[in-house]
C-alpha cells in the first residue's frame, strides 16, 4: 500500500524518540561507563553505542555514514572507541541500557497488550525495509530480534530510523548539501537556532566558508536566512527524504499505521515527558514545509 508523506513524516516524529532514547538515558551512560568510556559528556558513548552495529569502523567510515560531524570530532571519539569495548560488548551494553532505561520509563506498560502489538507492528515495517545501499541500516537490522516487545519495538524503531536517515543522506547529496552546507541550511530555515547546531563541532571558519557557499547559490540572506529559493531546495530534501523512507510502511495498512500511530502515543509521551530529551535538536522534527 502507499501511504501519504504526511503518515510516513509522522511514523518518523513519533518512532524518533523512541531510538534516540538510548543517547540520553542515565542507564545508557551507566552501562557505558562500565566498559570503560568518559561520560562526563555524551559523544563518547554516542559514538560507540550508534557506530557498533558496524563493527570496528575507523573514523573515516563513520563520518562518511554519520555525515554531519566535523571529521576533528568524529575522529577524537571513534579513533579509541574500540581500544576501550570491543563493539560486540558495545552491543550487548546498549541492549541492558536500552531494557533498563524502558522498563524505567515505561512502567506497567511493560508487557501490555499494547506494547506487544505496537512492537509487532512497528517490526513488520522494519523487517519490510530494503537495506541495498543503506549500510546504517542494514548494519542495525542484522542482530536478532529480541522477544521482549519493549525491546522488540526499540530495535524496529532503530532500522527505520537509521533506514531514514541513510536515505537523508542521498537527498542532502543530490540537493548538492555537503555536510556543512546541510547544517547551516537547517538553521537558516530556523529547524533550530544556530547554537544547537554548533554540537557538530565545525569550527567558525567552516561554518562561514559553508554559508559563503550557500549564498553563492542564492539559498541564504546575508544574516543568514534562508531565501525563497533556500526554503524551496530544504522542503525539497525533506521530501525526497521522505519519499524514500515511505516503502517499509507499505506492508502496513492505512487501518494499521493509524493504530500504530494511536499505540504509540502513550509511551512516547512517558518518554518525552521524563525530560530526557532535548527540547531542540538538529532533527528539526517539529518544522513544516510547503509539500505537506
Amino acid at each position: 500500500m502507499t501511504h501519504g508523506l504526511s503518515t510516513v513524516r509522522q511514523m518518523w516524529q513519533l518512532l524518533e524518540p523512541i531510538h534516540a532514547t538510548l543517547y540520553y538515558a542515565p542507564e545508557a551512560l551507566e552501562e557505558a561507563a562500565a566498559l570503560g568510556y568518559a561520560t562526563d559528556e555524551r559523544w563518547p558513548s554516542y559514538f560507540a553505542y550508534r557506530a557498533a552495529p558496524l563493527g570496528p569502523a575507523g573514523p573515516r567510515l563513520v563520518n562518511a555514514l554519520f555525515y554531519s560531524f566535523s571529521p576533528r570530532m568524529v575522529e577524537r571519539h571513534t579513533a579509541p572507541a574500540w581500544r576501550t569495548a570491543t563493539p560486540e560488548q558495545v552491543l550487548d551494553a546498549r541492549s541492558r541500557a536500552m531494557d533498563r532505561a524502558l522498563r524505567k520509563l515505561l512502567g506497567d506498560r511493560i508487557g501490555s497488550p499494547e506494547l506487544r502489538e505496537a512492537a509487532q507492528l512497528a517490526r513488520r515495517a522494519a523487517s519490510a525495509a530494503d537495506t541495498a545501499g543503506r549500510p546504517m541500516a542494514a548494519a542495525n537490522a542484522a542482530p536478532p530480534w529480541s522477544e521482549e516487545p519493549h525491546m522488540t519495538l526499540w530495535q524496529a524503531a532503530t532500522i527505520l530510523r537509521e533506514h531514514r536517515g541513510d536515505g537523508h543522506i542521498a537527498a542532502l547529496q543530490a540537493h548538492g548539501l555537503g555536510p556543512t552546507e546541510a547544517l547551516v541550511s537547517h538553521a537558516a530555515v530556523g529547524a533550530a537556532p544556530a547554537d544547537v547546531f554548533s554540537s557538530r563541532q565545525w569550527a567558525d571558519e567552516e561554518w562561514t566558508a559553508a554559508g559563503e557557499r550557500l549564498a553563492a547559490r542564492g539559498l541564504v540572506e546575508a544574516d543568514g536566512s534562508a531565501t525563497d529559493e533556500g526554503l524551496r531546495v530544504r522542503a525539497a530534501v525533506e521530501k525526497l527524504t521522505d519519499e524514500l523512507a515511505a516503502a517499509p510502511w507499505g506492508v502496513l495498512t492505512a487501518g494499521e499505521t493509524a493504530r500504530l500511530a494511536e499505540l504509540l502515543v502513550p509511551p512516547v509521551l512517558d518518554i518525552v515527558g521524563a525530560g530526557l530529551l532535548p527540547m531542540r535538536s538538529t532533527l528539526g522534527i517539529g518544522m513544516k514545509y510547503a509539500y505537506e
